[in-house]
Parts: structure tokens; C-alpha cells; sequence
């Protein structure tokens, strides 16, 4: 017989039989071996020493058994499995699973997807980039400004109130002098009077009432606050005051955390990013891509060994790297080179022959300058190009040689894609006697962007000298601010992008997730490892379910199992439903009846947001897609968690949601608690609390015209 037709019995122990489980989920034994269909709860129940062995030769018995397509499962004398598995779990996790290439880069919300109803009479904070609206040299024609100011212009036409804040020196623009002078120059910019606002200096909330006089409000400048650098939850609450919804429009700032950017963010009910913010970001996606090849990177600047991180990532991509400024005296000296000891940076020794090694490992060439144009020490400061490898005979070098240019030029003439990082630029007091090697290297790159070479510049000098240069930038990504590049090729992620809200990165196919997708939809925010899902989908045919869970390990097991199972409608997606709740249910073609939050899970490293799943956009988008007479289904086996998910939900409903009271309920001064799950069927954190004797606490609510 062969393997695909064999039939496979399986018994389960009476202690499972009383359980009301999908059968799949549960364990089962077969010939010494354990079975496992999807997560179980015995792992839930199990002594923690146990989990991981228990585990693995679950996991491996479950593979050996489903290794053959069209195997069939009986259970209990059903057929419960389907005959062949529709589509493989590695298909679905690319489509609803995973939620971006890199997790340095999750999917936002920006206001361009933002609904425009949501911006309608509410008070909306910009967080704006100085640097761009507020420099000497304004180019209004400028991508960067046109983006920066339209996103205050779509707000103004769109939102009730617009407050902006950011942080000004003088050193951007002389005339930054005080909020006032400020404001007069965003006026004349934006062509709407601005008015100043000073609160945050008093530390008291801002009223509404004070909103009342104009449209468009400045707050103080930011960077006289040490609060802000600290990120203080009690300052980034007084920013956030009567703030409806966040728009960060500040990327060049994404790397740090601040109370504008990070921690207001905890206190906004909606966090988007602006337009310029959004460029910005595809920007920055735009640079560390390495699809064309020949790929070349040209590395400037200094401070190799803070630097380490992200030059093994580069090594690791491109197909050579050309070091230019200080760093090359540093991988000079680390190739034997004789470089003076006044040019060399403390701790770089080590840096730069782990970037040698991690070169000569890859077999791609490292190409350092072979010339300089170097002043002597001697009276008269004498001017002489001097070949590299006599650089310690008393010469100080202040820019790159003839030499050193052409070798570049030769190198990056069939290249496909070039990144230019960080200034041509050395230490000695004396490198602005000659200081056209940055115009030179931007004259070469200009050459390759004509030939359609994809070029990236980051870094102010970098780009500067580029600007002046140039004349094909229609294909030239510019970043101007490279600390942010660079802590993204460190690998380390961005305070102020995660801080945004999520947005789901996939239009999903309903057709594909149900056989029926017109049928009204439950959805389970928080479902872990699908107990209650699993057993509703087997009650309720007529219905079809919805897991949201932000663990992908378990989605992906849940989702296993719904294939294996052949359940026609169930499904999981794994996602942050806090944020993604309406992006996702919005485009579902039925209605929503049933939104049900079971025991959401405290966060024990962070006490200020323990159990804080429910917020306002996730309330607000509930109610909006929730149909009439839908139901809110809430519990946990904490009482206050519950009393505050109930407030939440009373209170951003907008008067459309009721507590349902019926004979059953047990009224309690807080609220009407339900004696018994109204479903039937439990999860597994349910049933480990029941078991253990303890209460759970549960609230229904419903949507109607007349609450």
C-alpha cells in the first residue's frame, strides 16, 4: 500500500475526552510516539523543564505524519482531516504571516492611508524636521520641503486643529531668535497665521479652550528642555494633551529617542508618519538595497570603531569598498602601511583588521588611497602630492591624490549601483588649503548616474558636494543625515519608527482564508494558540473565524493546523491587531458579529503598559466595523483588567455600545459579570484558571443605534 493511502488511527486517553477541543490540537499517542496537529494546550499544562523535549518530538512525529500529501485522519470513527493540504504553510506565511523583509523596517501607518474621517475635528500634533523648514538657505523647491510643508497643509485641510513642535539652534539659521520669530517665519511659509504657544514652560496641560483663537499653533522650541532628551513620560504626557492624533514628520531624528517622537507615542491614541517622514523612509530603503550588481561602496568619515558593526555589513554586501578620509588611514595602518601615530584613533587597530578579514574572507577588494595631497611640516607649509607609503616621513595629508581618483574612477566604471558614505575628509587643521577631492569623487559618481548607475549619498558633505556637482540627481538617492543610515546597517532598529502604529502590509484574498467569505466573521484579538478559535470553527459553521495574534510562532502552528485539519473556516494572522485591527477587518466583504479579547498578556518589562492592549484606535476601529447588534465579548482572570478594558471601550464608543445584562448575570457595582463563558467552548488560559479554582471575570457589550 502505498504511503498517501494508508489510514491512521489514533485514540486519545480519557482525560481528554471530557475536553472541548478541536480533536487535531489535542495529543494523541500512536505506537509510543506522540502526535501533534497544532499547539496543544498540554504544553500550556506542562511542567516547564518538560515543554522543550516534549516539544521537539512532537513537532517531529507531526512532520513524519503529514509528509505524505492526501494522508487521512480518522478520529473517533470521523474523517476529520482533509485529503490533501490546499497550500503549504511557507506560501502563507509569505502572504500573511510575515510582516516585512526586516524587522528594522515594520509597516506603518502614514497619513496618506490615514482616513481622512478620522482626521475630522480632531486636535493633531506635527513633530516637524527643523533643519528643513527652518535653515538659512530655504529651497522651496526642494522634495524635502514640498513634503515637509504638505504635510501641515493636508492637515489644515483636513484636521480641526494643528499644533507643530520641534527644536531650533541658531547654529541652523540666524534668525531663530525666540517661538515668536519662529512662528512668523512658518506663517509666511505656510501663507496661515501661526500662533505661539507657551505651556510646556509652565508644565500645565494646554486646554482646548486656548485652541479657539486660530488653526495652526507652535509650541516652545524643544531643545530647551532636558525632559525631551530624557524621554519623560511626564513631559511627553504634557505634550500630548489634548492631542488626538501624532504625526512624526521628523526622520532624520528616527535614531534617537525623545519625548516628541518615542514617548508621546504612548499617550497618542493614533501615531502616523507624515509625508516627508514616509519619503524619507523609502529613501532609506532605496540606499540599502542590493538587487544591481556590480555594488561598490565609498566609506568616508571617521570613528571606525563605533563604526564596526555596519562596515562588516557593507563588506558583506558590496562587491568592494573604497575608503576615503581618516577611516583609510585606519585600514592603512592595519594593511602595515607607515601612518603616523597623531592620525590614528584610539581602539581602531582591532576594527579595522576585522574589516580586512571579513574583505579577504568574501574575496573583494579593499582600496585605500595611493596618494595625498599633504603639507610638510616645515616653515612656509609646503604643498606636495605624496605617494602612501611615505606618509611618515613628515607629511600630514589634507586631501586625496591624483592617483588615488583615477584608481576610483577605474574601479567604479562598470558598476551598477555605488553608495558614497560619509565625508572625504582628514584631520589636519590645514585641509581647507585643498578640498576639491569631495567635488572630484562627486564629478565621478555624477558620470555613473548618467550611465545609469544607481547612486546613493549620505552624509551632509557628502551630499553638499553632490548637489554642487551633479546634474543627473532624477537618479540619485540623497540622505543628508547619516547617522540614521548608519545605525540601520549596525542593525540596530529605529526608536522612532517602532514607535509608530502598524499597518497591515498585505491585502489579504478572504477568498483564499475562507470557503464562504461572505459569512458574518468572529475575530479573536490576541487568539495565542487558537484553542477558542479551533473549537468555535468546529461549532459554528455558518460563521467564520479570525485569529489576530502577534506571536508568529503560534500563528504559524494555528495555521498548520487549520490546513491539516481541513477546518474551511478558520485563520490566523499574525499581526499587532492594537493598530492593524482596521486595515485588516475593513476589506473583510461580510459582517463582523463577534470581536472577543480573552486574557491579554501583561508585559512584565514594562509595568506602565501591562495589559494595555486596548486602546483608543483600536476601540474606535471595533465599533466602526462592528455590525448592529454585533457583540464586544471581554474576560480575564484579573478584575481590574477587565473594568478597564470595559472603560475604554464605554467611553470612545461614542454612545453605540451597552453592557448586556440578562438573568444570568451577576450584577456587581463595577459591572454586570457572566456566571458562565455564553459560547460553550474555553481557551486554554480559561480552563487552567477554572481548574485552579479561581474566577473568571467576563463582559459582553453590543452595538446599536440607540445605546
Amino acid at each position: 500500500m502505498k504511503e498517501s493511502s494508508k489510514v491512521v488511527e489514533i485514540c486519545f486517553g480519557s482525560g481528554w475526552m471530557d475536553r472541548t477541543v478541536n480533536p487535531v490540537q489535542a495529543p494523541a499517542f500512536l505506537n509510543g510516539s506522540v502526535f501533534y496537529g497544532c499547539p496543544s494546550p498540554i504544553l500550556r499544562w506542562a511542567h516547564p523543564k518538560c515543554r522543550s523535549c516534549f516539544g521537539k518530538r512532537l513537532e517531529l512525529t507531526r512532520r513524519r505524519l503529514f509528509a505524505a500529501r492526501g494522508a487521512r485522519l480518522y478520529l473517533r470513527g470521523d474523517l476529520v482531516a482533509v485529503d490533501r493540504v490546499k497550500k503549504s504553510s511557507i506560501e502563507y506565511e509569505t502572504g500573511y504571516l510575515c510582516e516585512g523583509k526586516s524587522e528594522n523596517f515594520p509597516h506603518i501607518q502614514t497619513l496618506k492611508n490615514f482616513p481622512k474621517e478620522e482626521l475630522s475635528g480632531k486636535v493633531v500634533m506635527v513633530r516637524f524636521d527643523s533643519s528643513i523648514l527652518l535653515g538659512e538657505k530655504l529651497d522651496k523647491n526642494s522634495l524635502a520641503v514640498s513634503n515637509a510643508l504638505f504635510t501641515v497643509q493636508y492637515l489644515l485641510a483636513t484636521a480641526e486643529k494643528v499644533i507643530l513642535v520641534s527644536d531650533w539652534k541658531r547654529e541652523v539659521s540666524s534668525k531663530l531668535l525666540d517661538s515668536q520669530s519662529v512662528s512668523d517665519i512658518l506663517s509666511s511659509l505656510l501663507r496661515r497665521k501661526v500662533v505661539s504657544l507657551k505651556c510646556l514652560s509652565c508644565g500645565v496641560p494646554f486646554k482646548r479652550e486656548l485652541l479657539e483663537e486660530a488653526d495652526i499653533f507652535l509650541l516652545e522650541n524643544l531643545s530647551g528642555f532636558r525632559k525631551e532628551v530624557a524621554n519623560c513620560p511626564e513631559f511627553s504626557e504634557l505634550l500630548s494633551s489634548e492631542v488626538d492624533v501624532f504625526v512624526n514628520d521628523s526622520f532624520s531624528l528616527s535614531h534617537r529617542v525623545l519625548a516628541s517622537t518615542v514617548g508621546i507615542s504612548r499617550f497618542s491614541p493614533a501615531c502616523v508618519a507624515g509625508f516627508q517622514f514616509e519619503e524619507s523612509l523609502r529613501e532609506l530603503k532605496r540606499v540599502l538595497n542590493t538587487d544591481k550588481r556590480p555594488y561598490i561602496a565609498i566609506i568616508g568619515g571617521a570613528n571606525i570603531h563605533g563604526k564596526a558593526a555596519a562596515l562588516k555589513r557593507l563588506v558583506s554586501e558590496c562587491d568592494g569598498v573604497v575608503f576615503v578620509g581618516m577611516m583609510s588611514l585606519q585600514i592603512m595602518h592595519a594593511l602595515e602601511y607607515s601612518i603616523p601615530s597623531t592620525l590614528l584613533e584610539p581602539g581602531s587597530s582591532d576594527a579595522a583588521v576585522e574589516v580586512i578579514q571579513s574583505a579577504r574572507y568574501r574575496k573583494i577588494p579593499i582600496i585605500t588611497p595611493k596618494d595625498f595631497w599633504c603639507i610638510n611640516d616645515s616653515p612656509g607649509y609646503q604643498i606636495e602630492v605624496i605617494p602612501a607609503h611615505r606618509l611618515g616621513e613628515g607629511w600630514v595629508p589634507v586631501d586625496l591624490g591624483p592617483r588615488s581618483l583615477d584608481e576610483m574612477d577605474s574601479l567604479l566604471s562598470s558598476c551598477k549601483k555605488v553608495i558614497w558614505i560619509g565625508p572625504v575628509k582628514f584631520k589636519s587643521s590645514h585641509s581647507s588649503i585643498c578640498t576639491d577631492g569631495a567635488s572630484q569623487v562627486a564629478q565621478i559618481v555624477d558620470r555613473l548616474a548618467q550611465r545609469n548607475c544607481e547612486i546613493a549619498v549620505v552624509g551632509n558633505k557628502a551630499c553638499s558636494a553632490m548637489i554642487k556637482e551633479s546634474r543627473s540627481s532624477a537618479s540619485c538617492s540623497v540622505i543628508e543625515n547619516a547617522s540614521v543610515v548608519w545605525e540601520v546597517l549596525k542593525g540596530r532598529k529605529l526608536p522612532g519608527l517602532l514607535a509608530l502604529d502598524r499597518a497591515f502590509p498585505f491585502k489579504i484574498d478572504w477568498r483564499m482564508a475562507y470557503r464562504n467569505p461572505a459569512q458574518p466573521l468572529v475575530v479573536d484579538i490576541g487568539s495565542g494558540n487558537g484553542l477558542f478559535l479551533f473549537g468555535m470553527a468546529s461549532r459554528r459553521k455558518d460563521q467564520n473565524f479570525l485569529g489576530l495574534e502577534v506571536n508568529k510562532k503560534l500563528v504559524r502552528r494555528c495555521l498548520d493546523g487549520v490546513h491539516q485539519s481541513g477546518i474551511p473556516n478558520g485563520f490566523f494572522i499574525a499581526t499587532n491587531a492594537t493598530s492593524t485591527f482596521r486595515s485588516i477587518v475593513s476589506s473583510y466583504p461580510g459582517e463582523v458579529v463577534l470581536v472577543s479579547i480573552q486574557c491579554p498578556n501583561p508585559d512584565f518589562n514594562n509595568p506602565e503598559q501591562r495589559w494595555r492592549m486596548v486602546n483608543r484606535t483600536l476601540v474606535e476601529a471595533v465599533v466602526e466595523l462592528l455590525a448592529y447588534n454585533g457583540k464586544v465579548f471581554l474576560q480575564s482572570d484579573i478584575e481590574t483588567v477587565v473594568l478597564r478594558m470595559t472603560d475604554m471601550f464605554l467611553r470612545h464608543s461614542k454612545g453605540k455600545l451597552s453592557i448586556v445584562r440578562d438573568g444570568t448575570a451577576k450584577w456587581r457595582q463595577q459591572g454586570s459579570w457572566l456566571h458562565e463563558n455564553p459560547f460553550g467552548v474555553r481557551s486554554d488560559w480559561e480552563q487552567h484558571v477554572l481548574d485552579r479554582g479561581d474566577p473568571m471575570y467576563r463582559l459582553m457589550l453590543c452595538k446599536s443605534a440607540t445605546s
